[in-house]
């Protein structure tokens, strides 16, 4: 049976947001009980902290506390020197420690959704949040590449644990097998190894978890929406009508299972000559902004085909890291992705 002194001295390894000492120290957290059934409860003061800050606080301790041997849940009561009123908790996402999910998404392969979601995860992060990477397309990987990880997702005990790289965790299946052999399993095998990718890794807290998921609109789209419950989703397209048919179909899924579509994303939308600066429509242009105005949706930006940001992309190395032209396509991006989904 879990106990007291064992809650306790976990949450004394959280420090307090004002100072002081950790949150026991300061009489921050309180209240302790642990019960026979493995529910452990404490009562967490916000006093004097902002509304992010509270956020944070109480996914670190809500984190700190399932992860004690024997607890089976937390239960969590935040108050504030407003008269001893006890106060709703913030908003918790369904995964422990995680405070919202993006989800990346096109309704076809080879529109750049996942140099998009990469890049966009680098460019959060620049932003002074904690920003984790899944890569939900478990048979065609490409987060390693896209950010340079040779390494091997290691476990500890049970738990998977997530490469640092460039500011952020990322975690994939091209992490896990032989780059050499394809992955043959059928949908319901997929949508579980990317739940277990969520649930059963070390994200730590992160104000946002994005997650590229496979193009199309089958069974690890829906396992996230009903499982996951994401915030929001971005919907990342080329300009042409192929392209935007298919993503208006991403739009309408995502508004089946109530998950709210943030916006869209045109990739490739112009060309400009690196010789003679001319600029060329390759696969036309603005159709994913006309898409966005007729669907009532968000238009996010765009972004351009460009030969500097493929290789950059190749090499392991995230253009949205540097503060040239292509860093600041994408922390235009991050910054009105980021106000839309609250971090």
């Amino acid at each position: 049976m879990v106990t007291v002194t064992e809650i306790a001295a976990a949450l004394a390894a959280i420090a307090d947001p004002s100072g002081g000492g950790n949150i026991i120290e300061t009489a921050r957290a309180g209240g302790i009980v642990a019960k026979e059934d493995g529910t452990a409860g404490l009562v967490l003061s916000v006093d004097g902290l902002a509304k992010d800050a509270a956020e944070r606080l109480r996914a670190a301790v809500e984190l700190a506390v399932r992860r004690v041997a024997g607890v089976t849940a937390a239960r969590l009561i935040l108050t504030a020197e407003r008269g001893g009123e006890a106060l709703a908790a913030p908003a918790a996402g369904p995964v422990p420690g995680i405070r919202t999910i993006l989800a990346v998404a096109s309704g076809k392969g080879g529109v750049g959704k996942s140099t998009v979601a990469a890049n966009l995860a680098v460019a959060l992060a620049r932003r002074g949040l904690a920003i984790g990477l899944l890569d939900a397309d478990i048979y065609g990987p490409s987060v390693p590449t896209l950010l340079g990880i040779g390494a091997r997702a290691q476990l500890d005990g049970k738990r998977l644990l997530p490469i640092a790289a460039h500011g952020i965790k990322a975690l994939s299946m091209g992490m896990m097998t032989d780059p050499e052999k394809a992955i043959i399993w059928r949908g319901p095998m997929a949508s579980s190894a990317m739940l277990q990718m969520v649930e059963q890794a070390d994200w730590g807290v992160l104000d946002c978890l994005v997650v590229d998921l496979p193009p199309g609109t089958g069974d690890i789209q829906l396992t996230l929406a009903q499982k996951l419950k994401p915030t929001g989703a971005v919907i990342v397209s080329t300009p042409q009508d192929l392209a935007l048919i298919d993503a208006r179909r991403a739009i309408a899924m995502f508004a089946q299972v109530h998950v709210p579509v943030l916006g869209i994303i045109e990739n490739m939308s112009y060309f400009a000559c690196p010789k003679c600066g001319e600029r060329s429509d390759i696969f036309g242009h603005g159709g994913a902004a006309d898409t966005a105005a007729a669907l009532g949706v968000a238009f996010l930006g765009e972004i351009p085909l460009d030969g500097t940001l493929r290789a950059a992309s190749d090499a392991g190395s995230p253009p949205a890291a540097g503060d040239d032209r292509h860093g600041a396509v994408f922390a235009a991006l991050a910054a009105r992705v980021a106000d839309a989904i609250g971090i």
